[in-house]
């Protein structure tokens, strides 16, 4: 199993974290009980897997739990970092949601005791909140660091410029920074390319991507044709929605063709495609039983050529918008590293065009 530094922190995390969204869940997401959660971290902790994510809004708290009881059993919490997250609706009342200090105290104190840890190695936030002022939930955060609750702190789906007023109001007050940003980024869906991978890029943010699978359109399962007959999108799951299915049936041509020729699963094909991008640090896996798992862990050690992900590159490419195809025409004698990769790609298409 290969480590990357989580942003410009000291710490280092497998480049696959388990997800554990379907502990306790339902059958649209998969449900795993507490035996079969326990199987599949051991499964993960086998294989070099150091990082397990989960939030507190994940099937209302149960989730969290059933990670909790898992980890607390045969020493599996000494050899395990946690990710928990916090923002959305966790209970009646109008301070039981967002990102002010009453909600994110009271909160981590809750994800702590169903953990049944001392300490949440990454607390993030899980969403933008507009209504609260940032430098009130940086401060929460900080409070929490320096209490010895929390270790690192991190942000979910938000945008460049929360990211950047966040980090500025960390600044301001010498305070903890975001080490890492967890986003939604795949073949299928680049548009973190954008502003998100370079911000992490320049401000030294570690990357953790969540459904690097599309949630599971891109595991080759998915064709023209038709599909499974269960998963996450038969039952109506919306994450993430898709635009235009026809691009979406050429990724997965792509994939599926070069994962027939490799002989190996399409997930494996869109995994390492995704491990190879810049910026990133570690990619969320889950499933519904052991062999999904097995399957994931093994696009580690598959390393794909220069033709293949040339292939894969193309096929997803999106179309590069304003300001950078101006930046494409006029800047490109004074690009930064960040600003190179992703304006480079698109240099010799403009040039032809």
């Amino acid at each position: 199993m290969e480590y990357r530094y989580l942003g410009r922190s000291g710490l280092k995390v497998s480049v696959l974290t388990m997800g554990t969204m379907t502990f306790g869940g339902s059958e649209r997401i998969g449900h795993t009980d507490l035996a079969g959660a326990a199987r599949q971290v051991d499964l993960c902790l086998d294989a070099g897997i150091n990082l397990y994510d989960t939030a507190n809004v994940y099937n209302a708290g149960v989730s969290e739990e059933i990670l909790g009881a898992v980890l607390k059993e045969n020493g599996r919490r000494q050899k395990a970092l946690v990710a928990t997250k916090v923002r959305f609706k966790m209970g009646e009342g109008p301070n039981q949601i967002g990102l002010s200090r009453h909600h994110i105290i009271e909160q981590c104190k809750a994800s702590l005791k169903r953990l049944q840890t001392d300490v949440i190695d990454l607390y993030q936030v899980h969403e933008w909140d507009g209504m609260t002022p940032i430098e009130e939930t940086m401060e929460a955060l900080d409070t929490l660091v320096r209490h010895g609750h929390v270790r690192y702190i991190g942000c979910s789906n938000y945008s460049g410029w929360h990211i950047m007023k966040a980090l500025m109001a960390a600044d301001r007050r010498q305070g903890e920074r975001f080490v890492s940003q967890q986003i939604h980024y795949s073949l299928h869906s680049r548009d973190a390319e954008y502003e998100l991978v370079p911000i992490s890029q320049d401000q030294g943010l570690g990357i953790l991507i969540w459904s690097p699978l599309a949630g599971g359109l891109l595991s080759g399962k998915y064709r023209r044709d038709g599909g499974p007959e269960s998963g996450r999108h038969v039952g109506g799951f919306r994450e993430p929605p898709v635009y235009d299915w026809e691009k979406l049936y050429n990724v997965i041509d792509a994939i599926v063709g070069i994962a027939e020729n490799r002989g190996v699963s399409g997930a494996q094909i869109a995994l390492s495609w995704l491990l190879g991008r810049p910026g990133v640090t570690s990619a969320i896996i889950g499933g519904r039983n052991e062999e999904q798992f097995r399957d994931n862990i093994a696009a580690t050690s598959l390393v794909l050529s220069a033709e293949e992900r040339a292939r894969l590159d193309a096929v997803s490419r999106p179309p590069l918008l304003y300001p950078y195809w101006h930046q494409s025409f006029s800047a490109q004698d004074r690009l930064g590293p960040a600003d190179r990769d992703l304006i480079a790609p698109y240099a010799e298409e403009f040039k032809r065009g």
